[in-house]
């Protein structure tokens, strides 16, 4: 938890360092433009995304498979999705990472290992 006081600290400012840095550089109304379009690109791609891991989880959850990697899926999905209406490029970035299958493979693993030991110290509890 003390790393969340200093990403609520960092990112904000990178964000706002690279928006002005950007509308120094572009301009600000191709700023604006930027930052409007990622965000309704994002809100489109989250909810196309979203609704391709609500099927996947339903279908799961009907076969009854384990629902684990659809159930991750999703919470990237939904933190991307979140990230992407955020303005500034940092968390458009982290957010358009978190919106395709490639990236979430690659953090599927850590996501995996994190869960576990959250487990085992019995900060998260599965009935």
């Amino acid at each position: 938890m003390k790393w969340l006081v200093g990403l609520f600290i960092i990112v904000p400012t990178a964000e706002l360092a690279l928006l002005m840095y950007s509308g120094k550089a572009l301009g600000i109304l191709p700023t604006i433009f930027i930052i409007i379009a990622t965000g309704v690109g994002g809100a489109y791609l989250a909810k196309k995304q979203g609704l391709r891991a609500w099927r996947d989880l339903q279908y799961r959850l009907t076969n009854r498979e384990t629902p684990g990697k659809a159930l991750i899926d999703s919470a990237c999905i939904f933190i991307g999705g979140l990230l992407l209406l955020m303005p500034g490029f940092i968390t458009d970035l982290t957010g358009l990472l978190l919106l395709f299958s490639g990236p979430r493979k690659i953090l599927y693993p850590f996501i995996v290992k994190w869960l576990y030991n959250k487990m085992k110290k019995g900060q998260i509890r599965v009935m």
